[in-house]
């Protein structure tokens, strides 16, 4: 088997911040070292998807209760945490998603500084099931 048959899908999940979830742009410099480490994943290979997610208060829910939906339009200010970005890679490992991660952090914390509180969460993506 080659080294991409053995990958697994990792998701990597970017929680909201204040800033995010009240529409401010993203810092400029940051953006471009987003930017720079998206360039060379997709230059291994190993990015399946990316992207920023907008605000709760554009978003909508659709949720099921007593067999019924019911249509739910943002903000979602009763929710803890909210989901403000994600990626998808392709990995060998566990242990190569924390490392990807850790650098994409230490990138926020490097650029915003000591006052930047940010969390991102990895999860590995189940197997499809067979196609027949």
């Amino acid at each position: 088997m080659s080294e991409k048959e053995n990958a697994m899908q990792f998701m990597m999940i970017v929680k909201a911040t204040k800033d995010s979830e009240a529409g401010r742009p993203p810092n400029p410099e940051l953006m471009v070292a987003i930017a720079k480490l998206a360039e060379e994943a997709s230059k291994r290979g190993v990015m399946v998807s990316a992207g920023g997610l907008q605000p709760s208060s554009q978003g909508t829910r659709i949720r099921v209760s007593g067999g019924k939906t019911s249509v739910i339009d943002g903000p979602f200010a009763e929710t803890k945490e909210l989901v403000g970005g994600f990626a998808i890679f392709n990995l060998q490992s566990k242990e190569e998603a924390i490392r990807m991660g850790r650098e994409f952090m230490q990138v926020h914390a490097d650029i915003l500084g000591p006052s930047y509180d940010g969390e991102l969460e990895i999860r590995p993506l189940m197997d499809a099931p067979p196609r027949h």
